[in-house]
């Protein structure tokens, strides 16, 4: 009797679970039974070993074969067991696996009929977390190899055949390369539009600070053409951001391994047929869902009054605690949805509302289109911003007129506020006005007399919330921070105060609020 234990990993969301998976040989009938709280595919691994193993010039034994893939309580699945447990039965087999004797290693990796050691998802995190553990070595398929790689401090293996364990001197293999910045991509700039300065002004703003902004106005005005300029504008991610963005694709299998890491913040357009669990995650074990792949980027609803209410309404959490938890029987997956919320809609089904010469909605009409938006959600958005039809005189004058916003000089000037955000928040757990805490609005959004009457006004005038309160000092800090001021000044609290009057001219009018 022969008994062997390998050490592998399974993910739930984002978090990593180290499983070990012990082999035993025994007298016995010939079976290969397989237990431990497994899934059909994980149950399945037993014929994909057998026959993996027969291609690398060995058989089975007929003896009673039993793998236990420990501790018993965790759920199982998914094809990454399949490299660990041939490595396990193998070396119950008495065959000698040279590189397993240099200590701890994580085994990880799909295998084909006929040994192929295939690409499996989330290879990133589980990397990562079995660095934090210690262990040294990490064998994984040839083509997760670079994505591996990315995690520092680590000796990565890449495999492409199950026979090469036995073959090849595999502790001589050198450590994967490391990865090199690529070129950014070109998009769209900003100065492709015509006119509109009011509407650039307030994508930089929101852009600066991480603020949510809507887009209303009627069609063809360009809020779709504005949303799909802002990735030019977006700062660079840090190697950290780059790591947790790339982890999040990675268990979505989305990375490839000529480019594994991310290096650009995404962008998600998102229709408005979309579903709950499309937006947030889901599935029996819920993978990240649109809000998660726009995490440190933006997410864009256009015709935002189109999605369904209660698709909308699920954002709320979200967009206040910047991950989604999704609760199943066998626990909580968190993934993290820190992301910009880019929204654009119509005033009114048509489109034309207020111009009652054009329009041709009923008030009813209006309001049930505009009662889509709840006042709960409409508090979550920082900037609210009107996008008029543009003008002839525009049009013309854009061919003759110097462009001052460009996507260059607008990012140049996001990346100089973002820097000033950085520094400020350095002992802080978040490094952009948007996430500032209520209880430290006073050391950062202090105001003097002058600007404490003003925003007292706008308090009572527009009947703000205590989140609006909070999300107006906010935009200020972020358009002060543009101005390189340090402190908040009347014309800065005036600017953030103009873009919360939408929801009053609009749903108050209604009678919706």
């Amino acid at each position: 009797m022969m008994f062997s234990k390998v050490t592998t990993a399974v993910l739930y969301g984002l978090r990593v679970k180290f499983v070990q998976a012990e082999a035993d040989v025994s007298n016995g009938l010939p079976v290969f039974h397989m237990v431990g709280y497994l899934s059909s595919e994980v149950k399945e691994a037993s014929e994909r070993v057998r026959s993996a193993i027969r291609h690398t010039g060995y058989l089975l034994p007929a003896k009673r074969i039993v793998v236990n893939l420990s501790p018993a309580n965790l759920r199982k699945k998914g094809s990454s067991f399949d490299l660990p447990v041939a490595i396990a039965v193998l070396q119950a087999m008495g065959i000698r696996i040279p590189i397993a004797e240099t200590g701890e290693i994580l085994w990880i990796g799909e295998l084909g009929l006929d040994g192929e050691i295939r690409k499996v998802p989330g290879i990133l995190p589980i990397v990562d977390e079995a660095k934090k553990q210690g262990i040294s070595i990490c064998v994984v398929p040839k083509e997760n190899e670079e994505e591996a790689g990315l995690v520092d401090g680590i000796y990565v293996i890449g495999l492409s055949h199950l026979r090469e364990v036995m073959e090849e001197n595999l502790t001589g293999r050198s450590p994967v390369k490391k990865f090199v910045l690529h070129q950014r991509p070109l998009y769209p700039d900003f100065s492709d539009i015509a006119g509109q300065e009011a509407v650039k002004r307030a994508v930089e703003v929101a852009v600066a600070g991480g603020h949510n902004i809507l887009f209303l106005g009627p069609p063809g005005a360009g809020k779709t053409m504005l949303a799909k300029r802002i990735p030019g504008i977006l700062p660079p991610l840090t190697r950290e951001e780059s790591i947790e963005l790339t982890k999040i694709y990675s268990i979505l299998g989305r990375v490839s391994s000529e480019q594994p890491l991310i290096e650009e913040r995404p962008f998600r357009e998102v229709h408005h047929t979309a579903s709950k669990p499309a937006l947030l995650g889901g599935g029996q074990t819920p993978l990240p869902g649109e809000i998660s792949m726009a995490h440190k980027g933006v997410l864009f609803l256009d015709e935002l009054a189109e999605f369904d209410k209660a698709v909308l309404e699920v954002l709320r959490q979200p967009l206040e605690s910047k991950e989604i938890r999704l609760i199943r029987t066998q626990g909580t997956y968190v993934y993290p949805a820190d992301f910009i919320l880019v929204g654009a809609m119509n005033p009114c089904p048509c489109g034309c509302y207020p111009d009652l010469n054009r329009c041709m909605c009923t008030p009813a009409q209006i309001q049930n289109y505009l009662g889509k938006i709840s006042q709960p959600f409409l508090d979550r958005i920082d900037i609210c911003i009107e996008v008029p039809k543009v003008t002839y005189e525009s049009l013309r004058g854009e061919l003759y007129t110097p462009k001052e916003r460009d996507s260059a000089r607008m990012r140049r000037r996001i990346c100089a506020a973002r820097e000033i955000q950085k520094q400020r928040f350095l002992k802080n757990a978040y490094d952009v006005n948007a996430l500032l805490e209520p209880g430290d609005m006073s050391r950062y959004c202090d105001l003097g007399s002058t600007e404490e009457k003003l925003m007292g006004q706008a308090f009572q005038a527009y009947g703000m919330t205590a989140r609006t309160y909070h999300k107006v000092l906010k935009v200020a800090r972020t358009i002060a921070d543009l101005e390189g001021e340090k402190k908040i000044r009347s014309v800065h609290l005036k600017e953030a105060i103009g873009y919360r009057t939408l929801d009053k001219k609009y749903w108050g009018r209604q009678g919706l609020r």
